[in-house]
């Protein structure tokens, strides 16, 4: 999970590097790995999480499955997200402190390390995406679209049209020939 507060100019920080973030379940550690995992030409697994501002505290909470609250974010933490969020984003990042721009580029996967692949959905993958705003239904968001900044490394794809359920497929493998 990766929280901001100004499209990462001064703030941004992952998982449990973020200050902050209560913890407060012993049975999933957020950043850390779920299993079983997805490995290519092996069966795929998905797992449900949810990230909801509680109206009484306004507490923002992650939770895992139907039932494991893994912690939250104090309302404190947050200037306008305090009350609500502007957007939401879905997908993966890959950061390298040691590659920053310059080459060679990193060679950690992101999702299981193949590209967005649609039709045999052998990546990473976000399906049953959806949005609570003020009302208590959850909803499909009004707007989605893909970004990828080094698209030879790693992409994105979203399946919205002529689906019940649109779908975000998404990852790579890094450093490939055609991302040296």
């Amino acid at each position: 999970m990766h929280l901001q507060a100004d499209s990462s100019k001064k703030t941004g920080c992952f998982d449990l590097t973020c200050p902050g973030f209560v913890q407060t379940s012993s049975e999933v550690a957020l950043g850390a790995a779920i299993s079983p995992i997805s490995l290519p030409q092996g069966l795929p697994y998905q797992i449900t999480l949810y990230i909801f501002k509680d109206p009484i505290t306004s507490n923002w909470w992650v939770q895992y499955g139907e039932r494991i609250n893994i912690g939250y974010w104090p309302p404190e933490l947050f200037g306008l997200l305090r009350h609500h969020a502007e957007s939401v984003e879905w997908g993966g990042e890959v950061y390298s402190s040691k590659t920053s721009g310059n080459r060679p580029h990193t060679a950690t996967a992101m999702g299981n390390g193949n590209f967005p692949d649609h039709i045999r959905a052998d990546s990473g993958c976000v399906r049953r995406m959806r949005v609570r705003d003020n009302s208590p239904e959850l909803k499909f968001p009004d707007w989605v679209d893909t970004y990828a900044d080094e698209y030879n490394c790693y992409d994105a794809f979203y399946v919205g049209d002529y689906v019940d359920d649109p779908e975000f497929y998404y990852g790579g493998p890094g450093r490939n020939y055609k991302c040296p």
